[in-house]
Order: C-alpha cells, then structure tokens, then sequence
C-alpha cells in the first residue's frame, strides 16, 4: 500500500498486528458499554427519586422519609395543598389533616363551618372542654337550662348519680317527695342498712313485727342474737323440747355430736329404734 501523497508503501500489517488491534477494540467497546450501563444504574434512583418527589404548590418536602407536607396556613386535600381559611373566634392549629382549625374556649363548631358561642344558663358553668356546660352543685340539668332543687324539710343533697338529687337525715326515710319521721319501737335502735327496717332489736330482745319482743331464756339456755328462731339455744348435752330444755338420755354406745345438742352412735354402731347396735 502506498500513501497517496508521496507515493511510498506503507509497510504491510501482519495478522497478528491486525488481531491485537480488533481485540483492542473489542476492550474499549466493552468498556463503553460497561460505563453507560454503570452510568445508567446510578442515574435510575435519582430519577425515580425526582419522579418521587413532585412537590406541589405550598408544600415541602419531609425532613425524614419520603412525600410531602403542606406549609404553614395550608392543609392537605388530595394530591393538592389548600389555603386554611380560620372562621370567626377560630385559631389555626397548623395541622396538616382536618379542617386545620378549632374554635377558642367557649365556642363549639357548628354545622356551616363556624363557631358558634357556648351559652351557660344560670347555675351552671362552662366546663374544662370548652365546649360544653354543666350544672353547679344544687341545680338539676333540664334541656337547656339548669332548675335549682328543692331539698325537703330534713334532707340534704346527695351525690349519688342516680335516684332523687336528696337524702333524708339520720332518723327520717323518704316517702314521695318528703322526708318521714321513723318511727322506733321501743327497746330498738336506728341502723345505717340500706335495706329491710331501718331499725334493730336491742340484746335481749327480738323482732315480732313491729315491736321488740324480751326474749324469755329457759332453764338450761342461753341468749342468741341470731336475727330468726326463738332468740335462744340450749346448752350442751341438752335439746329443746317446746319452750325448755330437756337434758339428753343417750343410748349405750353413743355420744353427743358436734352441736351438742343432739347424739350420734359410736364408730362401729348404728342407729336402730333409739339404740346403737353393731354394724353387721
């Protein structure tokens, strides 16, 4: 081969010239592609990233993580940020969710989207939420007003959350709308049960209706405050027999039980016709 200038021949390549030089090639271009692919990697995050990362108007990105959040004065609606607009006797809560606004103590939110003044009546007063009242002890909540209660001639106002809004004083029970005088047979005392009479039996004696009965102990007894039976029980090794007390005749092999006032047959024996005889 010549050169087409001067017309010397440029000195032959031999194959083994011309097979490192395709090899060479063969490198670089690998090479080439090797980094674009690299490259490529690379670049697909930050593109997915940037896709990621449309912010709207009126917002920033997060701090942390991934998305968005509206700025100051503005509230997330959709893929969108919206002016807040604060009603009347509102302040802005600077909340990304909701309305992005509450009513100040002693307005509740009505339905047109303002803030509609709390009213408390007389006897009542506005309570910690804000948005609501209640009754002052002595007043009784009635719709939209608060009624004073009238307490009854011995009484006083109770705290209990059901029933009358009084309780009669010690000595009186209710009856109606007022407050009774009870009456307490003699030889009785007032009791504090919430249930039954309001009055018990001195010791010694019993309840018979309405009255309190002496109880009269036989020979051979002794006094029994139990609230039922006859008010006493007879000693041990005897049983009652009417009003008195009869001693107990045992039988040969027998003994008086865990009452005392009764007999049982000794281990082995049975009762039979009011003897023990063996077991057989």
């Amino acid at each position: 081969m010549t050169h087409p200038s001067s017309g010397q021949a440029y000195p032959k390549a031999s194959r083994a010239q011309i097979a490192y030089a395709s090899a060479d090639m063969q490198a670089i271009m690998m090479g080439f592609a090797f980094l674009i692919c690299a490259l490529f990697l690379f670049a697909a995050p930050a593109f997915a990233q940037s896709v990621a990362l449309t912010i709207p108007e009126n917002a920033r990105a997060k701090t942390y993580g991934d998305g968005w959040n509206c700025n100051r004065g503005y509230r997330r609606d959709g893929d969108v940020c919206v002016v807040v607009i604060v009603p009347e006797n509102a302040y802005q809560t600077n909340l990304t969710y909701g309305s992005g606004w509450e009513c100040l103590h002693g307005f509740r939110a009505g339905v047109d989207g303002d803030c509609i003044a709390v009213i408390v009546p007389d006897g009542g007063f506005l309570d910690p939420s804000g948005e609501q009242w209640n009754c002052l002890r002595g007043y009784l909540k009635v719709a939209d007003h608060c009624q004073e209660i009238v307490l009854p001639e011995n009484s006083y106002l109770s705290d209990e959350p059901y029933g009358p809004p009084w309780t009669c004083k010690r000595g009186f029970e209710a009856k109606e709308d007022v407050c009774s005088a009870i009456s307490v047979p003699v030889n009785a005392y007032l009791n504090s049960s919430e249930y039954g009479k309001p009055w018990t039996c001195e010791r010694g004696f019993l309840e018979q209706g309405d009255v309190c009965e002496e109880v009269v102990i036989p020979a051979h007894a002794y006094f029994d405050d139990a609230t039922y039976g006859t008010g006493w029980k007879c000693a041990r090794g005897y049983a009652v027999a009417g009003n008195s007390c009869e001693v107990i005749d045992m039988p040969a092999n027998a003994h008086l039980d865990r009452s005392g006032n009764r007999w049982a047959c000794d281990r082995s024996f049975q009762r039979s016709n009011g003897r023990c005889v063996l077991d057989n």
